[in-house]
């Protein structure tokens, strides 16, 4: 049964894809989750759009990650934490404060959901940190935690 899925499924396709896939599944389980509708020739013609919209939506975000990657992209950020005399801090920097850092040092806000790191940071001294604003974009910044 060809069906033109209305929102992304897992291992099948992104929304607006003409998907052609068993009768069972798609009646037991596509159609009544409205994830899909069947395929008609007037559905097809709506299909278009929403693959049109989609692409364009893409584009615009990747668009805004590459901005976000020229503003960010060799930046030091430093970030002041209490730490005992041998460097070890009293807690630990996490992607939360990493982002209040970013955005606090450049004035760029970035959700805690796209920073990378290894672990929380216990020491001071620079570290990597990895920003994904999209999953072809990859911004590399270096943190200076610096004794409070």
């Amino acid at each position: 049964m060809k069906l033109i899925l209305t929102q992304d499924v897992a291992d099948l396709g992104l929304r607006g894809d003409v998907v052609d896939v068993a009768d069972g599944y798609a009646r037991n389980y596509l159609v009544p989750r409205s994830l899909g509708i069947a395929a008609t020739r007037g559905a097809l013609k709506d299909a278009e759009k929403i693959r049109a919209s989609r692409i364009e939506v893409e584009r615009k975000a990747r668009a805004e990650a590459e901005e976000m990657a020229q503003a960010l992209s060799g930046t030091t950020v430093v970030v002041a934490a209490r730490a005992a005399d041998e460097g070890r801090l009293f807690g630990s920097i996490g992607a939360r404060d990493v982002g209040e850092a970013i955005a606090k040092y450049t004035g760029i806000t970035v959700p805690h959901e796209q920073i990378r790191l290894a672990g929380p940071i216990k020491e001071i001294g620079l570290h990597q940190v990895i920003v994904r604003p999209h999953a072809e974009v990859e911004i590399q910044l270096v943190l200076d935690v610096i004794p409070a």
